[in-house]
């Protein structure tokens, strides 16, 4: 699964340079795919288009590029070094270790 930002985020910004995936967003910033993996190079389209960001107040985290860090770490970075502990499991958004690990490598492996 992947994690998510609580409204508990304190906006401290620790968590976005920790994520091997760049998934971590500062609100209300646009994000891309792209934006720290290799889908620019597998001309990919859609990965290069700016989309909206998902909250405005608050860091948030991209599920379509959020793999707990798996293939990275044995655990996911973003809880790691929250210091409010706002980072926690998406229940809405589950993905066992394989799905992760699949999406990691689509994330970043080469053509």
């Amino acid at each position: 699964m992947s994690i998510k930002i609580t409204e508990e985020c304190i906006n401290c910004g620790a968590c976005e340079p920790e994520c091997p995936n760049q998934a971590i967003y500062e609100g209300g910033k646009k994000w891309r795919m792209s934006d720290g993996t290799s889908l620019e190079n597998k001309k990919i389209l859609d990965s290069t288009i700016f989309q909206k960001p998902k909250k405005k107040d608050i860091y948030f985290i991209i599920p379509e590029k959020c793999t707990e860090c798996v293939g990275f770490y044995n655990q996911p970075q973003c809880i790691m070094i929250c210091p409010v502990q706002c980072c926690i499991p998406d229940q809405e958004n589950y993905e066992n270790k394989e799905k992760l690990l699949q999406k990691k490598i689509f994330l970043h492996e080469s053509d």
